[in-house]
């Protein structure tokens, strides 16, 4: 699905260059769950932006499904982007002014739909992550848990093959964020590729491979033990 070969990123100032990836090559099979690790500053975030063609690589390649991306434009990254890529950050980025069901039908606005399938997903993703009775609640009523159960919700309601999802338990309390952890392992089951970045071992665990970082550099892949 997913193919980085020589991958380098660097990021210059008048004074200053940086090395964010160098000679990074991972691949990631369609149906994986990957989480990225390491310290920060290590290149994870940089990664992830690369992977959902947010930014484009200094030199290397970036194949998606067999077509090499890593020189193209804005405006053609996000066409991919809206057809096959769900984002779900740390600090939800849900819009205030909007309802639990506007904000996951905002996903859908870029899309070539009408506004009764748009209704109809929205309604079904809703019910699959257990919050159909929050439709008409305001972000500001709702926990931490249930707002990033909202951002997951808007991530796979337009059934996007790929999910990225950057500290996604970040800003959330124990319980709450293996609640979260509990619904990406489940969408993974069901057929969902995702790229996870993470501090926390124990959230690592519920991927099927680590990707460690160190320095820009890949120093561990490892599939985890069944």
């Amino acid at each position: 699905m997913l193919k980085l070969h020589n991958l380098l990123k660097v990021y210059r100032t008048d004074e200053v260059e940086t090395v964010a990836l160098n000679g990074v090559n991972v691949e990631i099979d369609q149906g994986d769950f990957v989480a990225v690790m390491g310290p920060s500053g290590c290149g994870k975030s940089t990664l992830l932006n690369i992977v959902g063609l947010l930014d484009n690589p200094t030199d290397g390649d970036y194949f998606f499904f067999d077509e090499n991306v890593a020189r193209y434009s804005e405006a053609q990254r996000a066409e991919i982007r809206k057809k096959n890529i769900g984002f779900i950050f740390q600090s939800f980025n849900l819009i205030d002014e909007l309802n639990v069901a506007e904000n996951i039908e905002l996903a859908l606005l870029y899309h070539d739909m009408p506004s009764g399938e748009r209704k109809r997903r929205v309604a079904e993703v809703m019910d699959r992550m257990g919050i159909a009775h929050r439709a008409r609640h305001m972000p500001g009523q709702l926990s931490g848990g249930q707002q990033q159960r909202v951002a997951v919700a808007r991530a796979v309601v337009g059934d996007q093959p790929l999910i990225l999802a950057d500290e996604p338990t970040g800003n959330l309390d124990s319980a709450h964020g293996q609640e979260v952890m509990e619904m990406l392992r489940k969408l993974n089951a069901e057929g969902t590729t995702i790229v996870m970045v993470t501090h926390s071992p124990a959230h690592a665990d519920y991927a099927r491979r680590t990707v460690n970082l160190f320095d820009g550099h890949v120093v561990t892949d490892a599939q985890r033990a069944a």
